[in-house]
């Protein structure tokens, strides 16, 4: 998961350290499962978590920049596709492009 500046300041502001790849600034992944997710499979900073994870299973299929649902989510027929999370991703992408990641 792409993380914007302010997603790690908000983060690290929690006091979490080591989460994400510098270079990338992608959230780290432990055994291919995110870092902050529990054994139970609860995100274990739900409250603060990303903005890419707060629009999931939204994503952006890039080069066409299209928004869909992303195909490997096991539950991406339970979600709608709301206009206005359309305009966040829009937003998210913009600010991610202009942060280099």
């Amino acid at each position: 998961m792409p993380l914007t500046d302010e997603d790690i300041r908000r983060i690290s502001s929690a006091g979490k350290e080591d989460f994400y790849h510098e270079d990338t600034k992608q959230l780290k992944n432990i055994e291919g499962r995110c870092v902050f997710l529990s054994e139970k499979g609860d995100c274990t900073i739900y409250s603060i978590r990303p903005q890419g994870c707060r629009l999931y299973p939204l994503i952006m299929a890039l080069p066409e920049r299209m928004p869909v649902l992303d195909e490997q989510c096991p539950h991406r027929d339970e979600f709608r596709v709301d206009p206005d999370d359309v305009v966040e991703l829009e937003r998210l992408i913009d600010t991610l492009l202009e942060e280099g990641a």
